[in-house]
């Protein structure tokens, strides 16, 4: 072999050897475990985390896997903050007002009594300054946060009594927890906090005089209508938000482009899991009002309402004081609400407000 023919051979040696480096990095695989505090096959919350990885899968052509552990694997349903922060587990599906005991400021990124609808509320995270200030709460603790999933408004809860006035309120025991707990305990509710499996029995054996789970479609399995007969509609949650969370160092190891199919497909995942909860809470809806004719949907009174809305502004108040952060948080959500208000009141509202009267 002449020293020509050896060149050639050694640079293609070399060239194959770059070629072949270079297309394993740009296939390398990413595995990534994700911890949810909804238990195995829960519906409708889990079916957001699922769809989210399996688009995740496809899109990236298998270069980027998500296993996702249900509660019951890790054990530690309201543990997935610090999980998710120590990078114990790369990424959470879970919602931000569970942590509003560790981080007060991530209360707000969930849902606010008499808030923004799942509509406007999303229109506040992309385009009205929402992620910046979600983004700013979560990257001091190693983490992002984006929107995972949204109920839309849910029911007021099941009520073994009617409530016709202030005073049925004094001292009556209801699961509600969070920021709605206390705005409930500044009216004389006594809130409390129990596990999802208990609540069927608490109400049943009047441990508990009412509760506030999620809305029919979730309701309905847990057969609360069974045992109360007033539904009240809702006003503590008017659009509910679940969150998908990374560990920010995971998130930073990721290519550009593999960032941007999974921000894809937690943002596509939280947009069908509101299409999914209308869509199952309708046909919930359907059967209960077939089934049950015991139910009866109540709406509070005006005194009731007008009370609330006092407290949650007590609260609130409370919450902000000597925040500075939180305080520009509610002053967005809250400029923000006025404003597409304003639209949604000659658009949405006119239009139902018309099928309604057409309706009579």
């Amino acid at each position: 072999m002449n020293k020509l023919v050896k060149a050639a051979a050694l640079s293609a040696a070399v060239s194959g050897l770059f070629f072949a480096s270079f297309s394993h990095a740009e296939e390398e695989v990413y595995n990534l475990k994700l911890a949810e505090t909804w238990g195995p096959n829960f519906p409708i919350f889990g079916d957001a985390s699922r769809n989210m990885a399996e688009m995740v899968e496809k899109m990236s052509n298998g270069r980027l896997t998500i296993r996702i552990d249900s509660a019951n694997r890790h054990k530690a349903p309201l543990g997935v903050f610090d999980m998710v922060k120590a990078g114990q587990y790369d990424m959470g599906h879970s919602a931000s007002y569970y942590w509003k005991g560790k981080v007060p400021n991530t209360l707000y990124f969930t849902s606010m009594p008499f808030g923004m609808n799942a509509q406007e509320q999303w229109a506040w995270f992309y385009h009205g300054g929402g992620m910046e200030l979600m983004q700013e709460v979560y990257e001091p603790h190693n983490m992002l946060s984006f929107p995972g999933g949204n109920t839309g408004n849910q029911m007021g809860g099941w009520f073994r009594k009617e409530i016709k006035s202030l005073e049925d309120l004094q001292g009556l025991k209801m699961r509600i927890p969070g920021f709605a707990g206390e705005v409930f305990a500044e009216v004389g509710v006594s809130p409390v906090n129990i596990p999802v499996g208990e609540l069927y029995t608490a109400l049943e054996r009047n441990t508990i005089d009412a509760l506030e789970w999620v809305g029919p479609a979730l309701d309905l399995r847990l057969g609360f209508q069974q045992i109360a007969d007033y539904y009240y509609t809702g006003w503590h949650e008017p659009a509910t938000e679940l969150q998908f969370m990374i560990n920010k160092e995971v998130w930073e190891s990721l290519p550009a482009d593999l960032q941007e199919i999974l921000r894809v497909a937690m943002r596509t995942a939280s947009y069908d899991m509101l299409t999914q909860s209308v869509h199952a809470n309708a046909e919930a809806w359907a059967s209960i009002s077939e089934d049950y004719p015991n139910v009866q949907v109540r709406t509070f009174p005006d005194d009731i309402f007008e009370a609330m809305v006092a407290a949650n502004e007590k609260v609130l108040e409370e919450y902000s004081r000597d925040n500075e952060q939180g305080q520009r948080i509610i002053r967005s959500q809250q400029e923000y609400l006025e404003k597409t208000r304003a639209y949604t009141n000659i658009s949405e509202r006119a239009y139902l407000n018309t099928m309604f009267e057409l309706e009579r």
